[in-house]
């Protein structure tokens, strides 16, 4: 394993560094509202939680992590409910090349000091965030969902970092999985296109890479069912992680456990389990 955690030999590159690494990951939550009003509540304390200037730090924290420079910010928070983030970011310059060692991020200083911080709660709602590198970005959009009828809310977060020259967007999953921290997590990274080397030979990735697991921290990827399907010599990497414990009362918004008969306790553990079963497989259980 060890072999695999460095990166490829310093390049000496023809100009700049054309690969397009990108890292693109879908994060579901979900909860049990009892009812209308219950529901309407949940949406209404995530879209108070995640507002335009915590998106904005989260933004600033991954900006820091994967060595980008912020340019300009602009942000803005929607009636009745969502916020929009707009960064404007260049590469920092940094002493090695490439920065995208095969092993987990740094986190934030807020998670490491109160590692409460990370809660399957925190996805926020109808927010749309953008940061722009040097023919790069970084987005953030999610959308909220419920079914008409059984209590069960699903949002997702749909979160894509994409970079060119020497910085990378593995240096920021970690942080980001903790930020957004959920029931299912599901990762895609590709390199695209390809840089030239002062002799004029074609390089199509510049550091190795066995999984995305490797980019996550033990303590974490422990809590969590993972699968991989790569396909190395596209230099394709897909990885869906799946919550191995189930506490009920850590989906349940407004109420606990306690105030649920037997009967219903079994059916709304069976709805969120078939809901979490269905997204995480991507099919519908008959």
């Amino acid at each position: 394993m060890a072999d695999l955690i460095q990166p490829l030999k310093k390049l000496k590159l023809e100009s700049f560094n054309n690969l397009t690494k990108t890292l693109s990951f879908n994060i579901y939550d979900m909860c049990y509202a009892q009812s209308e009003k219950a529901q309407k509540e949940y949406i209404a304390y995530i879209d108070e939680a995640y507002n335009a200037e915590r998106l904005t730090q989260i933004l600033s924290e991954v900006s820091q992590i994967i060595g980008a420079n912020i340019l300009n910010i602009a942000h803005q928070d929607y009636d009745p409910q969502g916020a929009s983030v707009t960064m404007l970011i260049s590469e920092l310059p940094i002493t090695e090349e490439p920065q995208n060692p095969e092993a987990p991020g740094p986190l934030s200083a807020e998670i490491v000091a109160n590692p409460q911080v990370s809660l399957g709660l925190e996805t926020p709602l109808k927010d749309s965030v953008v940061a722009h590198l040097d023919k790069s970005h970084i987005t953030v959009h999610t959308y909220p969902e419920s079914h008409p009828d059984n209590g069960i809310a699903t949002f997702r977060a749909d979160i894509d970092v994409s970079t060119c020259g020497k910085i990378s967007p593995l240096r920021a999953l970690n942080y980001l999985i903790h930020s957004f921290e959920s029931d299912i997590v599901i990762t895609d990274y590709r390199v695209r296109g390809f840089t030239r080397d002062v002799k004029g030979v074609k390089h199509y990735i510049d550091h190795k890479i066995n999984s995305i697991q490797n980019f996550v921290d033990k303590q974490t990827l422990a809590r969590y069912q993972a699968m991989d399907v790569n396909i190395y010599q596209e230099n394709i990497f897909h990885t869906k992680m799946m919550l191995k414990d189930f506490n009920l009362n850590s989906y349940l918004f407004g109420i606990t456990e306690s105030d649920l008969s037997a009967q219903e306790k079994k059916a709304v553990v069976q709805r969120l389990q078939r809901e979490i079963n269905e997204i995480y497989n991507g099919t519908n259980i008959a």
